[in-house]
């Protein structure tokens, strides 16, 4: 059964819905070959490595799948899933096999030729011991890895899954090689368009341009780059308005306007599934009672988070993580709404006259997530509900509050897939379960849905899935916010831009030029 997985015609519908059209559509075999990409990055910390288990933010994701590694498949722009390092995969008829066919006459920085070995080797480090890697629960349903030859391995799964190749293209699988794996992650050693030149974490990084690369002359055109760490939105700005910088990730929005009077500023903007969020460590008190997350999610805003915080960039979300890019997402769902009414009288069954709880916050989890924690904070009272925002420091945010603060704010990029976000973020026991919420039918449709093939029964298995998180689940998500990035007039593009991340599909470094 030969699967081409140009299945998911409503991600590409979406796709080509959303994405913003460049000034100039040109195909990219006509781009022009040269220069050096000066990049403003938010999303950089100190504790950046090129271990992509690690990776968690923009400014790794764009230098690690976007420029220095390859996975072995990749989201193209369109939405539409293709190979990178694989050339092409085969399935079984119930999707528990695949076979993938790896690129010939391909290198890593050093030399070494890639293979099947590197593949086995790369996937094997999710589920080492001691790996904290986001994608570990991709890899462990994999139950054996079979190099057939050199260039074509063998994987076998515990239960099909029809989107395994769609999960190989995860930022967090960088294919790196085998035996070599420590000194690979120490100075960056990849397959990727780009080899490392210097790297100084959370502060800068230069690459260059890789000769005689196997993705030729359709990738790749600038011959440098350097990603310089601006976490502060203010200085972001101010770079790309004063010519320092050529792009920079999330636009404030709140000075969007001035930039789109700068004539030599582009103000670029796609709706994927992107949400914000505010996620509750389900086991820690008073996030334990389902009452009480009911209620806190009853007493806020969500229209005036969207008015307020995003400034019409982007809708309101209900509190599940299905965005509207994804084929299965339940637009018709009943909404959560703002009812402080109704939030008190859940608190009121949860055996309580009010409630005061801690939320934590920082710019770094979301551009306008304090102003939004305030907004939250304000809408809140009429419940009864008494929310202490702390504001945390912006470097460090994801390493020492996420995850580790009972209630806190969060974004989510969104996957291509549905069964990609849930068991990245909500199946039991994963390193991502940023709520640690469990609930029994929820999981088994998690696994149910995962290896049927029949889009019908996919359909109500998933609407059934984000039913029961938007009434029980451990997490806020009050709105799905548009990707709104900037770019120097001197850029140009194939004219449609990925919105499964940020700066076109977090790939800007391999797929634009200077015009």
């Amino acid at each position: 059964m030969n699967f081409n997985l140009d299945r998911r015609s409503v991600l590409k519908t979406g796709a080509a819905a959303a994405a913003a059209t460049a000034m100039t559509a040109i195909p990219a075999k006509a781009a022009k070959k040269g220069g050096k990409l000066r990049l403003g990055l938010a999303g950089a910390n100190t504790s950046d490595s090129w271990d992509g288990r690690t990776h968690s933010d923009s400014f790794m994701i764009m230098l690690g799948h976007g420029a220095v590694f390859d996975c072995l498949t990749e989201v193209a722009a369109d939405g539409s899933l293709k190979g990178e390092l694989a050339e092409s995969w085969e399935a079984s008829a119930d999707a528990k096999t695949w076979t993938f066919k790896l690129r010939k006459g391909v290198t890593f920085h050093n030399g070494k030729a890639f293979g099947a070995d590197d593949v086995i080797a790369s996937l094997k480090m999710h589920t080492a011991e001691g790996a904290k890697s986001a994608a570990k629960p991709i890899v462990e349903a994999i139950t054996a890895m079979d190099k057939v030859n050199d260039h074509e391995v063998k994987f076998t799964l515990k239960a099909g899954n029809a989107d395994f190749p769609f999960l190989l293209s995860d930022y967090h699988i960088l294919m790196y090689p085998a035996g070599g794996e420590e000194e690979a992650i120490a100075k960056g050693i990849g397959t990727g368009l780009y080899s490392v030149v210097t790297f100084d974490p959370g502060v800068r990084c230069t690459l260059k341009r890789v000769a005689d690369h196997y993705k030729g002359d359709d990738a790749g055109f600038f011959e440098e780059i350097e990603a310089i760490a601006i976490n502060d939105s203010s200085a972001r700005q101010n770079a790309i308005m004063t010519g320092q910088v050529d792009a920079i990730n999330r636009v404030d929005f709140k000075t969007e306007a001035l930039m789109k009077a700068n004539p030599n500023v582009n103000i670029f903007e796609v709706t994927g599934n992107q949400h914000y969020t505010f996620p509750m460590l389900t086991k820690l008190s008073p996030f334990d009672n389902l009452q009480v997350r009911q209620a806190l999610k009853h007493a806020i805003n969500r229209q005036e988070l969207v008015d307020k915080v995003l400034l019409g960039h982007g809708q309101v979300a209900n509190d599940h993580p299905i965005g509207p890019a994804n084929q299965y997402f339940a637009a018709d769902l009943e909404q959560n709404s703002y009812d402080p009414e109704k939030a008190k009288s859940l608190l009121k069954d949860a055996g309580l006259s009010g409630l005061k709880v801690d939320l934590s916050a920082a710019n770094a989890a979301f551009p306008g997530a304090i102003d939004a924690a305030q907004l939250y904070q304000a809408s809140a009272k009429a419940a009864g509900i008494d929310i202490n925002v702390v504001q945390e420091p912006d470097d460090g945010y994801w390493s020492n509050v996420w995850l580790k603060k009972a209630w806190c704010a969060c974004y989510w990029s969104g996957r291509a897939t549905e069964d990609w976000m849930f068991s990245t973020a909500y199946e039991t026991g994963v390193p991502w379960n940023d709520t640690s919420w469990e609930n029994a039918r929820f999981q088994e449709l998690l696994l149910t849905a995962r290896a049927e093939l029949d889009t019908a029964k996919r359909k109500t298995m998933y609407t059934e899935m984000q039913a029961i998180m938007s009434a029980e689940g451990g997490t806020v998500v009050p709105m799905y916010a548009n990707y709104v990035d900037a770019h120097s007039t001197k850029l140009a593009n194939t004219g449609t831009l990925g919105n499964n991340f940020q700066m076109d599909g977090s790939r800007i470094i391999e797929r634009w030029w200077f015009a």
